[in-house]
């Protein structure tokens, strides 16, 4: 397990995902990419559509910020930090791929049964589409 990649939405359990890729990563010797998704508006080619993705971005570059510094007190080799825009499990998948992800970690985020059945979750669809294998932080 050479190349952990780590979604980041935030919440509570992405926190947990985040802290259990750098423990594997000091276990295993691994390099780790932390990877943000910055969500575009449904509707899009509008400037005030381009201000959300960029407000977002910024959102996720904060919140980068005290992850950097806590992988930097860690003895693991390298950990990169990088904020997409797009679907999130799309380019959770997409950068597992490009990447050759050994493991990709995500967070699991609590809905409610009926709001899983009608607009499944991020973790789930990783899950179905991940090419490696895929570790659920609860």
């Amino acid at each position: 397990m050479k190349r952990i990649l780590v979604g980041y939405d935030g919440s509570t359990s992405a926190d947990k995902a985040f802290l259990l890729g750098l423990d594997l990563a000091e276990k295993y010797a691994s390099e780790v990419h932390v990877l943000s998704v910055a969500r575009p508006p449904e509707f899009d080619g509008d400037v005030e559509a381009e201000a959300e993705i960029e407000n977002a971005r910024q959102h996720f570059l904060e919140i980068l910020k005290p992850l950097q510094a806590t992988a930097a007190q860690k003895n693991i080799g390298a950990v990169n930090f990088e904020v997409a825009v797009g679907h999130p499990a799309e380019q959770i998948v997409r950068r597992a791929e490009a990447w050759n992800a050994d493991l990709l970690i995500v967070g699991h985020r609590g809905h409610t049964l009926i709001e899983s059945w009608l607009t499944g979750s991020v973790a789930k669809r990783v899950v179905d589409h991940a090419p490696c294998s895929v570790l659920v932080a609860r």
